[in-house]
């Protein structure tokens, strides 16, 4: 297990609805990464995509973004790939539909803002359905958008939890590889 892992307990992980957790950013990364929001696990043990079943990690590995699997508690190791993530409502639920479409719409605003501020190259969105919601594209399709954010290339992935059946590993795998292709090849 790696330093710093612990596991919450039934009543730590209750106990953390609406608890934010601190964005992993830092000025002039390339890529941040943008979730929709934080679970109730997540919040328990302030780290992003924190529930075991979530497969951000191990996408982002798949996608060729870290040279081994990293847990959750290694979060601020991506900043030395200039590499952050952020969420669009910073407020715990124990499911992502428990989060209003306006709370969207003004986390839309809210990241706008925090692009300009910290000028990353690029932003994933994690989460086609939530992107459409809180950008109000109900067309949008999966991959790089035509939109930029606060000048940023936007693109939008598969929401990675555990939850969303829809994408397995390797083709949440496949799109983070074009991702990171995209981002940072040159």
């Amino acid at each position: 297990m790696p330093l710093g892992f612990w596991k919450p307990s039934k009543e730590q992980i209750a106990l953390s609805a609406n608890k934010q957790i601190p964005d992993v950013i830092a000025p002039g990364i390339k890529l941040l990464f943008c979730g929709i929001n934080p679970g109730l696990y997540t919040a328990a043990i302030e780290k992003h995509f924190g529930r075991p079943g979530n497969r951000f990690w191990p996408a982002l590995f798949a996608g060729g973004f870290t040279p081994r699997l990293f847990s959750p508690f290694e979060q601020h190791l991506l900043l030395l790939d200039n590499i952050g993530i952020t969420n669009l409502v910073n407020r715990a639920t124990a499911r992502a539909d428990e989060v209003e479409d306006n709370e969207l719409q003004k986390g839309a605003e809210i990241l706008s803002e925090k692009i300009a501020k910290y000028k990353p190259e690029a932003v994933a969105i994690l989460g086609i359905t939530t992107y459409r919601t809180a950008f109000k594209k109900p067309k949008a399709k999966l991959g790089l958008q035509e939109d930029t954010i606060s000048g940023a290339k936007l693109w939008v992935l598969p929401n990675p939890s555990g939850l969303n059946a829809h994408f397995q590993i390797k083709e949440l795998g496949f799109l983070f590889t074009q991702l990171k292709s995209g981002v940072f090849a040159r």
